[in-house]
Parts: C-alpha cells; sequence; structure tokens
C-alpha cells in the first residue's frame, strides 16, 4: 500500500511541474516555482527527486506515455489515412496550444536525458507511425503510389521539429501552432492523389464549420 502511495505522490509532482514548464519554459521554473505550486516544501520534493533534472525526465517520459496512448486511440478509430491525419492534426493543436515555445529549445540544451527520450519517441514510435499512416494512405489510393516512404517520413520528422527552430520562426513573428498546422496541411497536399486531394478538401470544409 505504502508504495503505491509514494508512487502516486512521485507521478503528481511531475505533472504538476509539467504543467509550469509548459506555461513558463523549462528553464524558467524553479524547484521553489514547483513547491509553492504544489504548497508543498523542497524538502519533501527531494524525497522523490534528487534534482530538477530528474523531474524533467520523469515528466517527459510520462507525457510521452499519454500521447502515444492518445496517439493510438486515433489511430484505431479513424476511417482512412487523411481522416488519421486531420484527427492527428485536431491533437497537435491542442498540444501546441497548451507548450510554451522553448520548450525544445530547453530541453536541448540543458536536459540531454530528457531530450534523448523525445528523440527516441520521435525516431522510433512517430517514425514507425508515419511509415504506416504512408502505407496505409498509398493502399487506399489517397497517397501517391510513387512515394519513397522512408524518405518522405524522415522529412515528415524533420518537419514536426522546424517549427520549434527560432532561427527561421522567430517567436514574436510567428506563432507555434500556426506554423505547425501550415506544415502539416502542407505535407498532406504533397502525398496526396486526385483523389486525396478531394477528400482533404473534405475534411478541411467540415473542420472549417467547426
Amino acid at each position: 500500500m505504502e508504495a503505491i502511495q509514494q508512487e502516486t505522490v512521485k507521478e503528481k509532482i511531475a505533472r504538476e511541474a509539467f504543467g509550469l514548464f509548459c506555461q513558463r519554459g523549462i528553464k524558467s521554473v524553479s524547484m521553489d516555482d514547483i513547491a509553492q505550486h504544489l504548497s508543498m516544501s523542497k524538502k519533501t520534493i527531494y524525497k522523490w527527486y534528487e534534482n530538477k533534472g530528474e523531474i524533467v525526465c520523469f515528466a517527459v517520459s510520462g507525457y510521452l506515455k499519454t500521447v502515444e496512448c492518445d496517439c493510438e486511440g486515433i489511430l484505431s478509430t479513424s476511417a482512412n489515412a487523411i481522416e488519421e491525419l486531420f484527427n492527428i492534426m485536431g491533437t497537435t493543436r491542442e498540444i501546441f496550444s497548451k507548450i510554451h515555445p522553448s520548450i525544445f529549445h530547453d530541453l536541448q540544451k540543458y536536459h540531454a536525458e530528457a531530450w534523448k527520450l523525445w528523440q527516441d519517441h520521435k525516431n522510433h514510435y512517430i517514425f514507425s507511425k508515419v511509415k504506416q499512416n504512408l502505407e496505409r494512405g498509398i493502399a487506399e489510393g489517397l497517397f501517391r503510389k510513387d512515394l519513397d516512404v522512408e524518405v518522405i517520413a524522415r522529412v515528415r520528422l524533420v518537419q514536426i521539429e522546424l517549427p520549434f527552430d527560432e532561427r527561421l520562426f522567430p517567436r514574436h513573428q510567428f506563432e507555434l501552432m500556426r506554423v505547425q498546422m501550415a506544415s502539416l496541411e502542407h505535407y498532406m497536399l504533397g502525398i496526396a492523389t486526385l483523389k486525396g486531394h478531394k477528400l482533404i478538401n473534405q475534411y478541411k470544409h467540415i473542420t472549417e464549420e467547426e
């Protein structure tokens, strides 16, 4: 019973800390901020985590598992490959509306272990799902048969991170979600057949009406 209670407290600290990271960026949140937010002493937090880096790792790991679970739900209920992408677009819109633009930069610069978790997630899980979606779309006649699936899937991985590059998309000029949505739409239109384009336009019309 005690072990279950301990794990619950540890998860709560990570979950609440991740919420702060999403609001302010990781670098801007201190252990004092986390303790104050939780109405908890730093001594209690240090009982579960040696430092902020451990919290970041645990929080990112838990968040990525949640994302994978949500993604599996989308893939299992989507009627076709294009609907998958529109449903993913909706989830992406929700995610990026809640995430501070500096998170990727902070992970890469200050939290190498947590950054590796994201890279592994992207290069294995996301890559495999992008490939599956491409293969499904080709089989359904919605995506072009001449696509080089291995290459296009890797191009898509680059597109996912590109909006976070402030050299290309300065934060004061480009909203993160706007760039992500434009990137995904460009990707879809580039891989679709005529049949796929017609379906994309149908889904766009439905989405815009919502």
